[in-house]
């Protein structure tokens, strides 16, 4: 099978444009076995590896939305399918709809049973529009909850997987009272006495991102965002400019490395060099063996201490002075 070709980003071009010099230096020494070429490429291998490495540590706030916003980042499904190829899939909220944005079901995390409901954002133009582009509609909401109260009745942790730019903007949304579906969410979360560890994947969005992630835990992989509002939304306020979204990053200190700073994430998880969209399965592996820890540290406690710790953790939340 073909290896697969990884779109470069705004801020890889350097990186991009030393990789096409490897490739033709590559194909001449093929051609010429000449010594003084082999010379050449060996050095500029290692110009690429050092380059990748300065790069990847001295990221803006904009390239980690833009790792976060990857086309080819890994979503909940590759996940799922990575950890457990049997894995259960669950539809429905029982009252008539089923979302396409929300993912649900039944997963084994090593020896672990888990309930797992995340965000899908789609892949191809089509399937981006069936997931609503990762948006979930007022009615993805309900098959969530279900699932909520299927892990607080059986007994099992719940793990949510996070990668939305918010919740369905629209009007028809909004018509089918899209905040009411998400302030339950948030109420009946937050009394649930099972573990639940919420992992932010990609994008961290708003009230659609907090409707699945009221958790005991909340995990961020290292190149994810989690902010109140999109950068865009937020550059258009303050500035009503698109130009500003740069500035809009950095003021919303929004990358894992921030969020973890002010005490709002619990761990960022490292991913592969490059983003989790260059090797899936290490990048599953990591993410797997987190999860799988601190759950094992939630199990020793009750249900009614599962509760309080949770709602514990959110009301030190931000900073106040009277």
């Amino acid at each position: 099978m073909a290896e697969k070709k990884i779109v470069p980003l705004e801020f890889e071009q350097p990186l991009a444009l030393l990789s096409q010099q490897i490739e033709a230096l590559e194909k001449q020494v093929k051609e010429s076995a000449s010594a003084e070429l082999e010379k050449d490429l060996s050095r500029l291998n290692a110009q690429y590896d050092q380059l990748r490495r300065s790069l990847y540590s001295n990221l803006r706030g904009i390239d980690h939305l833009a790792l976060a916003r990857h086309p080819q980042r890994p979503y909940t499904r590759d996940y799922f399918s990575r950890w457990d190829p049997n894995w259960i899939e669950l539809h429905g909220d029982r009252k008539g709809a089923d979302d396409a944005a929300l993912v649900a079901g039944l997963v084994r995390l090593g020896d672990q049973k888990v309930v797992a409901v995340g965000t899908q954002k789609g892949r191809g133009i089509r399937d981006k529009q069936t997931c609503n582009f990762g948006m979930p509609p007022p009615h993805g909401y309900p098959k969530a909850l279900r699932l909520f109260h299927h892990a607080a009745n059986s007994r099992l942790p719940l793990d949510t997987f996070i990668d939305t730019p918010g919740a369905y903007p629209g009007l028809a949304a909004e018509e089918h009272n899209q905040a009411e579906a998400i302030a339950v969410n948030l109420m009946e979360l937050s009394g649930l006495t099972v573990p639940v560890v919420a992992i932010v994947t990609g994008e961290g969005g708003s009230g659609g991102a907090l409707a699945i992630g009221v958790a005991n835990r909340i995990l961020m992989l290292q190149h994810s965002v989690y902010s109140v509002i999109s950068p865009e939304g937020c550059a258009s306020i303050l500035w009503r400019s698109a130009d500003k979204v740069a500035e809009a990053c950095q003021s919303m200190k929004m990358t894992a490395k921030e969020i973890h700073a002010l005490g709002v994430a619990d761990e960022v998880i490292a991913e592969p060099l490059g983003g989790a969209h260059q090797d899936y399965d290490q990048a599953a592996v990591n993410l797997q063996a987190s999860i799988v820890r601190h759950l094992q540290e939630l199990s020793a406690l009750s249900g009614q201490d599962l509760r309080k710790d949770r709602q514990k953790k959110f009301r030190k939340f931000g900073a106040f002075k009277e």
